[in-house]
């Protein structure tokens, strides 16, 4: 882990107030795992807290953030421009296990929203140990989609929104229909999660990605404690095994 000021590459919207931004910096070197995230510092002196954002894909010159426009501080982000830098730290947090994962293994990764961002990487990665992957990945609607074109480069894709609009209509778990994986990754929030740990239960290679608000990121605030007080989000997660976490 380390701090760096990054320099924008661009910045851009890429669905109804979801931003990907491109960052280069001598950072990226030290990012390998996906799953991680970057805990931003925004250029207004009012606003003192970092923003944790996930990794949503790492090249070799750029690393790749896909966010959220919901607050003061995302929207700051949002208006920042290419040239201009941003005060980052890391990369944090504990990413996705796939050491285990063989030739041809079913496996299967749940997202939802936002949550959808730092799969995206994961996803890479398994293509690279030819996995066969099957994605299900819900938004609200149509304009909430992102990224479609770049997970069907990677897998099979099934697509859910609430009110119907693009795929299947409701959650995700109406996409999930039978299958066998061996492997279950998910991310998003604590209902997608909660859904996933219950259905997988009998698997022991299930993991979850936990969205949580943070102060320092690095463990010392527990300002992002897991509901039984046992772990910290930032710093033994964001990724748990599912029997690991309770939610």
């Amino acid at each position: 882990m380390k701090q760096e000021n990054m320099c924008i590459v661009s910045n851009q919207e890429v669905a109804h107030k979801i931003f990907e931004m491109k960052l280069k910096g001598k950072l990226v070197d030290m990012m390998n795992e996906s799953g991680q995230f970057l805990h931003i510092k925004t250029n207004r002196q009012d606003l003192i807290l970092r923003r944790p954002i996930s990794i949503a894909s790492i090249d070799e010159e750029t690393v790749t953030i896909l966010y959220r426009v919901v607050g003061l501080g995302t929207q700051n982000f949002s208006e920042l421009k290419s040239g201009d830098t941003v005060d980052v730290l890391g990369p944090l947090g504990h990413g996705f296990e796939i050491s285990h994962i063989r030739e041809n293994d079913e496996v299967l990764v749940v997202g939802g929203g936002i949550g959808v961002a730092p799969l995206y990487e994961l996803g890479k990665q398994l293509y690279e140990k030819h996995a066969n992957i099957t994605f299900v990945l819900g938004f609200a609607n149509k304009n909430d989609c992102y990224y479609l074109e770049k997970f069907e480069q990677l897998g099979h894709v099934v697509i859910t929104t609430d009110d119907g609009s693009y795929g299947i209509k409701g959650h995700v778990g109406n996409g999930i229909g039978r299958v066998n994986p061996s492997s279950v990754y998910a991310c998003g929030p604590i209902p997608l999660l909660n859904y996933v740990q219950h259905k997988f239960e009998k698997i022991e290679h299930v993991y979850l990605s936990m969205e949580e608000r943070m102060a320092c990121g690095m463990g010392a605030c527990h300002a992002c404690d897991t509901k039984d007080k046992k772990k910290r989000v930032c710093y033994d997660g964001p990724v748990f095994n599912a029997k690991e976490v309770e939610l």
